[in-house]
């Protein structure tokens, strides 16, 4: 066997290969890289928003949950309350006063895109459909037009917190559905 000097010495001389990525090799993959990025941000964006409107929407459920108690407890009335109010300092009852005893976390008053912070100055950041205020559950009306429930808007976003992903807001129908297109049915 050869001693270690010997095979040092004969390896040194061998041609050296470098397994590594030549300048154009490295230049393609960042290229590469930054074309990927420059799609999959948008659509990670989009899907962050869409999911931030979810988020709005999951809260007019929980506040149809709450106002499900509160008729429980009113004998089937619809509360009596204002759309919307100026500021949390007005003594009229409101969504955020009149739901707030069934409402387990007041968080659900608030849009998280709610960047104007509507919410903190009038105490929600949805806006209650006062035509329908002292009807019964059972024979609500809107208008005269429509007693099915499907088409009887309850609660809405106050404003169109969700203008990157189209021009809709999230409403709330007394059948308890929540979808961000403005529907109205027959009887």
């Amino acid at each position: 066997m050869r001693p270690f000097a010997d095979r040092l010495r004969q390896n040194g001389n061998r041609r050296r290969t470098w397994g590594g990525f030549t300048v154009l090799e490295m230049v393609v993959a960042v290229a590469v890289v930054g074309v990927l990025f420059s799609i999959a941000i948008p659509s990670f964006n989009r899907l962050r928003n869409q999911a931030r409107a979810e988020q709005c929407a999951s809260n007019l459920r929980g506040l149809a949950a709450s106002l499900n108690m509160y008729l429980g407890d009113h004998n089937l009335m619809m509360p009596t309350m204002v759309a919307a109010r100026n500021s949390v300092e007005d003594d009229e009852p409101a969504l955020d006063t009149v739901l707030e005893p069934y409402v387990p976390d007041p968080a659900v008053f608030r849009c998280s895109q709610d960047h104007e912070r509507i919410w903190e100055t009038t105490g929600t950041s949805y806006l209650w459909n006062s035509l329908v205020n002292g009807q019964p559950v059972g024979s609500l009306k809107l208008l005269e037009l429509t007693e099915n429930q499907a088409g009887i808007p309850l609660m809405s976003d106050k404003e169109n917190f969700h203008k990157h992903i189209g021009d809709e807001v999230n409403v709330l129908y007394a059948d308890g559905h929540v979808t961000r297109q403005v529907q109205f049915a027959g009887n």
